[in-house]
């Protein structure tokens, strides 16, 4: 299993990750945590794990190809840029975990 994280400084993650979590669920299977400020969405061939709090939107990609963990890494930082166009472009820092 290959797997990343990294954890971006805002104030407004909880905002994104809801907008992420309904953008998705129209094609993917999306769980959403509204008490606890976390989400999974489950892509063809990797799982996103998503945790929110005050000041930070940390997320955890993991997948059987390693070589799409890069491919899985872009499309979160692509769609939470968008969201995020105020603060754009966001800080990722991705970590092998």
């Amino acid at each position: 299993m290959a797997t990343s994280t990294t954890t971006v400084s805002t104030e407004n993650g909880w905002k994104y990750l809801q907008q992420l979590c309904k953008h998705w669920s129209h094609k993917l299977e999306v769980e959403l945590d509204e008490q606890n400020h976390k989400a999974v969405v489950k892509f063809p061939e990797a799982t996103a794990s998503m945790h929110s709090d005050a000041s930070s939107l940390t997320v955890t990609i993991e997948t059987e190809d390693a070589g799409k963990l890069e491919t899985y890494q872009g499309v979160v930082s692509s769609h939470l840029d968008r969201f995020a166009f105020r603060e754009a472009p966001l800080p990722f820092d991705w970590k092998a975990a």
